[in-house]
C-alpha cells in the first residue's frame, strides 16, 4: 500500500469517524425565546435585576443558602422550562420541577397534602376553580412579593395567598406546509367554510382550564351553533399539545391553539402559524403562591419576587402571554402584534365566569362534540 494510499484510506475512516458522530449526535438545541436579562447586580448584597431589586440583602442571603425549590406546576413543559431556564441563569437557584397536566396536578396535590406527603414550594396552576379549591383546603400561605407593583386589578387572591401571574392566549392557527398564508384562514367564522372539512382539530374542553376558556368565549362569542356546525368538521384531541403535535405533521390542516406554544413549535422549525382572528382571541389566567409546605421558604419568595417583577413578566411576554403589569408591552410574537389586553378583542374569562359555567360548559361542549371522556 502506498503512502498515498495509506493517507487516502486515513482520511475516509475519518470521515467515516465524523460522519458516524453526527450521526449520533442529538439534534442542535433551540435557541432560548426569552431575551436574557440586561444587569444583574448585588448592590450591598440585594440581588437587583434590569434596576428592579428582586430580594434585599437578608432575603437574598438565605434563598441562595437554600439554593433549589421544588415547583409543583400546570403550565407546559416547553413553555415552563423556558421560564425556568432564565430564572436560573439569573439567579442560580435551582428548580426541581413537578409537571402534570391541571386536572392531574391537582388531584396529586390534594392527595398529597391530606397524608402530609407534600414537597411544594410553589405551585402554579390555571383553573380558577383548582386554585380556589387548594386554596380552601389550606395549600397556600400568604406572602406579598416585594415587586407587585403597577398590577392589573384583579391579580392578587385571597389576602395574597395567589396571584395571577400571566395569561396565556387561545386562538385558532394553521400549518402553513399545506395552506398558503394567502389563504390562510382571518375569523372563526371562515374555518366553517367547505374547504376545512375534515381537516380541523380542536382540544376537548375537560383537558383543562385553558379549553374551557375557549369553550366559554365560542358559546358567548360564536354560539353554540357555531360549535355544532365545527364539531361536524373537527377531530378532537385530548389535550392541546396532542393537537398541536398533529397540526405541525399536517394532519390537520388549522385547528385552535395556544399563542405560547405556536411560539415553542416554530422555535422547533414546525411549520405553524396562529391568527388573530377578527372576532378576538380568549385569553386565560395562571395562578402562582407559595405553598403552605415550602421547606426553602425564601428562595420560594425570590422565585414569586422575580416572577412578578419586571424582569419575569418579559420573559413571559416573550413567550407569548400576556403580563399582569401595566408598564409591560403585549406580546409581539413571529411578526404578530397582540392587541392590549385591554383591547375588547381579548376576552379573559374572569374567575367568577369560570365558576359560575363550566360545569354547563362542559356539559355543553360534550353533547355538542358526542365526546364521553
Amino acid at each position: 500500500m502506498t503512502t498515498s494510499t495509506i493517507r487516502r484510506f486515513g482520511a475516509a475512516v475519518c470521515a467515516i469517524a465524523v460522519a458516524a458522530v453526527t450521526a449520533c449526535s442529538p439534534p442542535p438545541q433551540a435557541p432560548s425565546l426569552a431575551r436574557s436579562a440586561g444587569s444583574i447586580t448585588e448592590p450591598g448584597g440585594a440581588l437587583v435585576i434590569d434596576g428592579e431589586q428582586i430580594a434585599d440583602p437578608d432575603l437574598w442571603s438565605r434563598a441562595e443558602s437554600e439554593g433549589t425549590i421544588t415547583l409543583y406546576s400546570g403550565y407546559t413543559q416547553d413553555t415552563e422550562s423556558e421560564v425556568l431556564e432564565q430564572f436560573e441563569a439569573d439567579t442560580g437557584i435551582d428548580v426541581k420541577l413537578v409537571r402534570l397536566t391541571s386536572n392531574r396536578l391537582y388531584e396529586r396535590l390534594t392527595a398529597e397534602y391530606s397524608t402530609g406527603r407534600l414537597d411544594a414550594d410553589v405551585i402554579r396552576i390555571s383553573d380558577p376553580g383548582f386554585v380556589r379549591g387548594l386554596a380552601e383546603r389550606g395549600l397556600f400561605q400568604p406572602y406579598l412579593p416585594g415587586t407587585a407593583n403597577n398590577l392589573q386589578d384583579d391579580v392578587s387572591f385571597d389576602d395574597n395567598r395567589y396571584f395571577r401571574t400571566f395569561n396565556p392566549i387561545y386562538t385558532f392557527g394553521y400549518n402553513r406546509a399545506v395552506v398558503d398564508p394567502t389563504d390562510a384562514p382571518t375569523s372563526w367564522n371562515s374555518l366553517l367554510e367547505d374547504r376545512w372539512n375534515d381537516k380541523l382539530g380542536i382540544a376537548q374542553a375537560g383537558s383543562g382550564g385553558s379549553a374551557l376558556a375557549l369553550t366559554r368565549f365560542q358559546r358567548d362569542v360564536l354560539g353554540d351553533d357555531y360549535l355544532r356546525r365545527y364539531s361536524s368538521e373537527a377531530r378532537v384531541f385530548d389535550s392541546i399539545g396532542a393537537q398541536l403535535d398533529a397540526l405541525a405533521r399536517g394532519e390537520i390542516n388549522a385547528g385552535t391553539v395556544v399563542v405560547s406554544s405556536v411560539n415553542i413549535a416554530n422555535n422547533e422549525n414546525a411549520p405553524v402559524d396562529f391568527v388573530v382572528p377578527d372576532e378576538g382571541v380568549t385569553s386565560y389566567d395562571y395562578y402562582t403562591g407559595v405553598a403552605d409546605t415550602a421547606r426553602n421558604l425564601a428562595a420560594a419568595e425570590v422565585f414569586m419576587n422575580w416572577n412578578l417583577s419586571t424582569r419575569g413578566q418579559r420573559v413571559f411576554t416573550d413567550l407569548g402571554e400576556y403580563s399582569v403589569r401595566t408598564d409591560v408591552d403585549p406580546p409581539n410574537i413571529l411578526g404578530v402584534q397582540l392587541p392590549d389586553f385591554t383591547d375588547p378583542k381579548v376576552h379573559r374569562i374572569t374567575p367568577e365566569e369560570s365558576t359560575t359555567h363550566s360545569a354547563e360548559d362542559q356539559a355543553a361542549w360534550n353533547s355538542i362534540f358526542g365526546y364521553n371522556e
